[in-house]
């Protein structure tokens, strides 16, 4: 269901993530950051897929579910105040290429982490807390919802 929100345009803060450059960056980040973390001692490969999840998860979920406003958009910057940069994305389109591509990559990346981890309980428990916190965050019915009223002053 592809429904724009009548509130906001075209948004330069984060309309930068619809291009496959964006998305290129981002998975050589991830791969980057992990084959990074072989290279340092004391770090199992199961540690370390672990490390590079968690990292992802606060990562993504600070920049796309926390963090509002937009800084550079000028005299529109009162209009993006309240949301955060998933709300502002692709002009609130709920299922859009990119927010599908933001769903898709944890999931993969759980993936990966628990067969890595050979299906260790408790990496299991810790990989999958973080998994359905950045999916529960993702969901349509979460758009515009502040749980709790956490994160819910000007941005």
């Amino acid at each position: 269901m592809k429904t724009v929100d009548a509130s906001l345009e075209e948004n330069r803060n984060v309309t930068w993530f619809d291009s496959k450059g964006a998305w290129v960056a981002y998975l050589s980040l991830i791969i980057g950051f992990r084959i990074f973390l072989t290279f340092v001692p004391g770090i199992s490969p199961s540690t370390a897929w672990t490390i590079t999840n968690l990292v992802h998860a606060l990562g993504t979920w600070m920049a796309f579910h926390w963090s509002k406003g937009a800084p550079f958009t000028g005299s529109d910057q009162d209009k993006y105040a309240k949301l955060t940069m998933w709300e502002q994305l692709d002009q609130g389109i709920q299922f859009s290429p990119t927010r599908k591509l933001l769903t898709v990559v944890p999931i993969v990346l759980f993936l990966l982490t628990t067969h890595y981890t050979q299906y260790n309980f408790l990496m299991l428990v810790i990989n999958i807390v973080a998994l359905i916190v950045l999916l529960v965050s993702k969901l349509p019915r979460m758009h515009k919802v502040r749980l709790f009223g956490l994160n819910s002053g000007p941005g």
